[in-house]
């Protein structure tokens, strides 16, 4: 059977110095896969739009930014994430210099700048503690992970490097 996820972009606003990391605070709609979750911003793909495009407009969306520097940080299936077992594959992304004023807040919730060495200890999607630490890291090589998911929890996690 072959393989077709939902296409989508994750992106981590960094601070000038790059110690803080900004993140939706996710508590405003019911019934949101994420309600309660901090993560970082993008969506799904549109039709016609390249994955750089979408995560420019999901910046811009979400945040209010326009994103200057853009580094592929890497990707991740997700087989089985969504509410009905949907399969989702991400282009994760790292946004290191961007401009704008940063909202308080968008319609899912809260914007928040986080210090980067206490994200894990935020609540997270579960998946996320594998794959954050990557983002974050000095080592630039891509990584590109395959995370399977089972009734809202991952059941693996393994993954490669460029």
């Amino acid at each position: 059977m072959p393989y077709t996820p939902i296409l989508a972009t994750l992106g981590y606003v960094m601070s000038a110095d790059g110690r803080q990391v900004l993140l939706v605070h996710r508590h405003r709609r019911a019934g949101d896969a994420h309600l309660g979750k901090y993560n970082g911003l993008g969506g799904k793909l549109e039709a016609g739009e390249d994955v750089v495009a979408g995560m420019r407009r999901e910046i811009r969306e979400e945040a209010g930014l326009e994103c200057g520097v853009l580094k592929l940080r890497g990707t991740i299936s997700w087989p089985g994430f969504g509410q009905q077992g949907e399969d989702w594959f991400g282009f994760i992304f790292r946004i290191n210099r961007w401009h704008g004023d940063v909202p308080t807040d968008n319609p899912e919730g809260t914007l928040v700048w986080v210090e980067v060495d206490r994200v894990l200890d935020l609540p997270l999607w579960e998946g996320d503690r594998h794959f954050l630490p990557l983002v974050f890291a000095a080592d630039e090589r891509q990584f590109h992970g395959v995370m399977p998911y089972r009734d809202g929890r991952p059941v693996s996690w393994t993954v490669s490097y460029v």
